[in-house]
């Protein structure tokens, strides 16, 4: 049973022999697993516990399983409510690979009980390679946000670099071929530094390029955007937590020591948790 307030993005499935609901509340009275797919918390909200939702309809077996990019306290909250009346609630939210949903190119992030997710893991295999089980009900929306941020925020960064070199005469194309190989070895470092640095607080490891060289580069950067009148607010940003860390003397430090900054804004210590 299919529900979608745009009548025709479920049609494919009612031609394919799926029945159209009048409401959520009908998919829950009809359905004991249920899952959705909305663009956000309010949409979340208004499904799950609005008028008509699936709070209406919803059984002592049922379990909801959301699929959205949406807000961890709300899909808690929600279990709360759904807890009342003896049905069960996960959140799924999904980061799509580089061959897309339709190639089922889909990491699925599932949290909640355990015993929830052995339940409908059979299901989220249909349309996800990989199905990680994140753990308590909520973390899984949490890593899909931060994982969002972190995308967005490369993004951005890879412009501001782009239109600076531009705009200092270089080819795009050029440009993004170079720029596309160092960055995928970059990546491949971080992924080491992380494991064996920040995840250990191993911050004082002998640096092959440290925190005085990696400055003078952006210093050379921002220069550069300045001469040719590019707004470089990220690079902007980068350069003064750079000088934040030579201030504290760790000039001769790896990068991954930048990390300690944001460790100690925020109060805690990012270290692997043991098994």
């Amino acid at each position: 049973m299919v529900r979608d307030i745009r009548p025709e993005a479920v049609q494919p499935l009612v031609d394919g022999g799926s029945e159209r609901a009048g409401s959520a509340a009908e998919v829950a009275r009809n359905c004991r697993i249920v899952f959705t797919s909305l663009p956000g918390p309010a949409e979340v909200e208004e499904v799950a516990l609005g008028p008509d939702g699936l709070l209406q309809g919803v059984r002592d077996d049922s379990l909801y399983v959301d699929l959205s990019s949406s807000n961890p306290n709300l899909i808690r909250r929600v279990a709360t409510e759904f807890r009342l009346h003896g049905a069960r609630v996960m959140d799924a939210p999904l980061i799509v690979g580089k061959e897309g949903i339709a190639n089922r190119s889909v990491q699925v992030l599932a949290s909640g009980d355990s015993a929830a997710y052995e339940e409908v893991k059979r299901l989220l295999d249909t349309f996800g390679d990989t199905v990680i089980y994140t753990g308590d009900l909520g973390t899984g929306t949490v890593i899909k946000l931060a994982h969002n941020l972190v995308r967005r925020g490369i993004g951005l960064a890879i412009g501001e670099g782009i239109v600076l070199g531009v705009k200092a005469g270089v080819d795009p194309q050029l440009l993004w071929d170079c720029m596309h190989w160092g960055l995928e070895v970059q990546l491949h470092q971080l992924v080491k530094t992380f494991s064996e640095t920040v995840f250990k607080g191993n911050y004082e490891a002998p640096a092959s390029f440290n925190i005085a060289l990696s400055r003078k580069d952006v210093s050379l950067a921002t220069d550069l955007g300045r001469q040719h009148n590019v707004p470089m607010p990220i690079a902007a940003l980068v350069e003064q937590i750079m000088i934040q860390a030579v201030s504290r003397g760790w000039s001769d430090q790896s990068t991954a020591s930048l990390f300690r900054l944001q460790e100690e804004a925020a109060g805690i210590e990012v270290r692997k948790r043991p098994k």
